[in-house]
């Protein structure tokens, strides 16, 4: 009798599960940043938002980029 066995695909298991959009307390620990500097950040329009529903979340590659000019300002 013939025995296969699948093995799980190899590589970096995390990157699947990166996420693509943070809630406002998330992004709070995620960045280190106060309620109210995120909250002005967004008024601003530096840190861009999406509402699915009542639930409003922050994309990932606006923290990123919001923290790259940080980055490129100071160098």
């Amino acid at each position: 009798m013939n025995s296969h066995k699948v093995q799980a695909p190899q590589g970096d298991l995390r990157a699947s599960t990166e996420k693509l959009a943070y809630t406002l307390p998330e992004a709070l620990y995620a960045t280190g940043l106060g309620r109210s500097t995120i909250y002005l950040l967004i008024s601003e329009r530096k840190l861009r938002t999406i509402k699915v529903g009542t639930r409003t979340l922050i994309p990932a590659d606006s923290l990123r980029g919001f923290l790259a000019s940080l980055e490129m300002e100071a160098a």
